[in-house]
């Protein structure tokens, strides 16, 4: 026995993928190999492989004809299977000691890093239609970094125990939750989907999954990884079951603990919804936990530098065709500097190439589906017709080979317009140009005109400019940037999450995200108990 110590995590190293690198040959060799065979994916549920009799086929988002494979649908049968097995995995889970859970993670995070890393940034490329450096970030180093962060969050929080006075000894003991947690993940990054039903997990919960429909191809991979890393059966279950069973079942269960969720906000909602109304029925109050939306912003002063604008709206807009939580979807600009920023921005977007993601000089590839193509197309038609709106870049799309969508700009004179106040979740960026003399209406105005807060930035040099939009801006992102888009929080060194409409604000990738999956107890443990009920006050004069 030890105070063992989780090493000191250091964010996983960016690999370039540059031509000659063995990084980019073992990546080319996996989109090659995963092409010639197609994935039979089961759900697993209790460590064993589930099939039904109804069959989903996988396609690439950005190659209709490419079939990846298919995956078994479950049903309220396989959904009570998981929380059965779930239950049943727990007794032993929590009694594993801590360190040991950790040594499991630690290895999962080596095994992404490592032997699995081709292969996984290859089914993202192929699954979430990602480029080879997206899918880098995201589905390797993001997620070997929540693995590791995560563990050395969890020592930090056994190491907060309170103060003790003579004679007495005072512990906190970091329980897990009483049941399960729903873990609920979304399609735009692998890291996501490994983190939230494995976060509660690391702190000695048992989970449910229930990954975005579009993207079991790598939600099975990360199973994979799992198992091979150590993880106990039925500590997380994989469950691709439909939402009307995940509902009755699941969310109606008196064991449900939590809830780890990132998607949409209307579907956020109606799970709080569900929750309340059944919140007598359950052993204790669940923890709910959830990223949604974001209506992310560019805010612009007139000091600032038009090129690193430009170019923090072409990554920060369209990196991944916009589908990131934290994309930048609307801009404020000011009128002294648009010309300049505007001919940068259309000679930025004029050298993008649109294509598969197996070709590496394509900067933008497919969005995720059919559903997502249509209600993004929608807002591009809506802007065609809108008197108060242009648009200056992209505005075309074809979904005859793939889902693409080109990158699309569009101005508007009216600050309220749609395009600039709803979520897109796609490559559409709306600017506003306002009157220099107005910076600080604007600021309000930005501040006023999303119910979201998640992301946000402002460009200036200016420093009390800046302070002044810091200031007014303070509670419309809960992460903020500063001369940078609004794009690419690290783990450990940006925790992750906003507030309002967007969410609980719980920072994914810090301690305070994983001290949500703790019921603690307080220990008071008096070494030498009083013998005598009487108080000095008490005493006669």
């Amino acid at each position: 026995m030890g105070n063992y110590r989780i090493p000191k995590p250091a964010n996983e190293p960016i690999k370039s993928y540059a031509p000659g690198t063995p990084e980019r040959a073992a990546l080319k060799k996996a989109l090659a190999d995963l092409k010639t065979r197609k994935l039979e994916i089961p759900m697993i549920i209790g460590g064993k492989a589930i099939k039904t009799d109804k069959i989903v086929k996988i396609t690439a988002p950005h190659d209709h004809g490419l079939e990846l494979g298919h995956y078994y649908q479950g049903g309220a049968a396989e959904v009570k299977m998981a929380i059965d097995a779930a239950l049943a995995a727990k007794d032993k889970w929590v009694a594993l000691p801590w360190e040991q859970r950790a040594a499991i993670f630690l290895k999962a995070a080596d095994l992404l890093s490592g032997p699995y890393r081709a292969l996984i940034n290859a089914a993202t490329m192929l699954a979430h239609s990602k480029n080879a450096f997206q899918a880098e970030i995201d589905a390797v180093c993001e997620l070997a970094d929540f693995f590791r962060f995560n563990a050395y969050y969890m020592q930090q929080i056994y190491d907060l125990q309170p103060d003790s006075s003579p004679t007495v000894w005072n512990y906190m003991d970091y329980r897990p939750l009483e049941g399960f947690v729903f873990a609920v993940t979304p399609f735009n990054f692998v890291s996501i989907a490994g983190n939230l039903p494995t976060a509660p997990a690391m702190m000695g919960n048992v989970s449910v999954w229930k990954p975005a429909s579009s993207v079991i191809y790598t939600a099975h991979i990360i199973m994979k990884i799992l198992k091979e890393a150590g993880l106990p059966d039925g500590v997380v279950n994989m469950v691709t079951a439909r939402g009307a069973d995940v509902g009755d079942l699941i969310m109606k269960s008196p064991h449900l603990a939590g809830i780890h969720f990132t998607g949409s906000t209307a579907v956020f909602h109606t799970m709080w919804k569900t929750v309340g109304e059944n919140i007598a029925s359950y052993k204790s109050y669940p923890r709910i936990v959830g990223e949604t939306g974001g209506k992310d912003f560019i805010f612009v002063h007139n000091s600032a530098t038009p090129i690193e604008v430009a170019t923090a709206m072409t990554r920060g807009a369209f990196e991944f065709q916009g589908q990131k939580c934290s994309a930048a979807s609307r801009a404020y600009v000011p009128a002294s500097l648009w010309g300049d920023i505007k001919s940068l921005l259309l000679k930025q977007l004029s050298e993008l190439k649109m294509g598969t993601p197996e070709d590496f000089t394509n900067f933008v590839n497919a969005v995720i589906d059919k559903s997502a193509y249509k209600d993004i197309t929608g807002y591009i038609d809506y802007a065609k017709q809108c008197k108060e709106c242009e648009i200056i870049a992209g505005g075309t799309y074809d979904d005859s080979k793939g889902f693409f969508i080109a990158p699309t700009v569009v101005v508007t004179t009216d600050p309220h317009c749609k395009l600039i106040e709803e979520e897109i979740f796609g490559p559409v960026l709306t600017i506003f140009v306002y009157q220099d003399a107005d910076f600080e209406k604007t600021l309000h105005l930005c501040n006023n005109t999303s119910p979201y807060a998640l992301t946000g930035s402002i460009f200036a040099r200016d420093r009390e400019v800046t302070a002044l939009a810091s200031k007014i801006l303070r509670n419309a992102a809960g992460n903020f940037y500063i001369n940078d888009k609004p794009t690419g929080a690290v783990v450990g060194q940006q925790p992750f999450g906003g507030a309002r409409a967007s969410g609980t604000n719980d920072k994914a990738g810090s301690l305070l995200n994983m001290i949500r999956w703790t019921s603690p107890r307080t220990i008071k443990e008096t070494l030498v108990p009083a013998t005598d009920y009487k108080y000095p006050f008490m005493q006669s004069e």
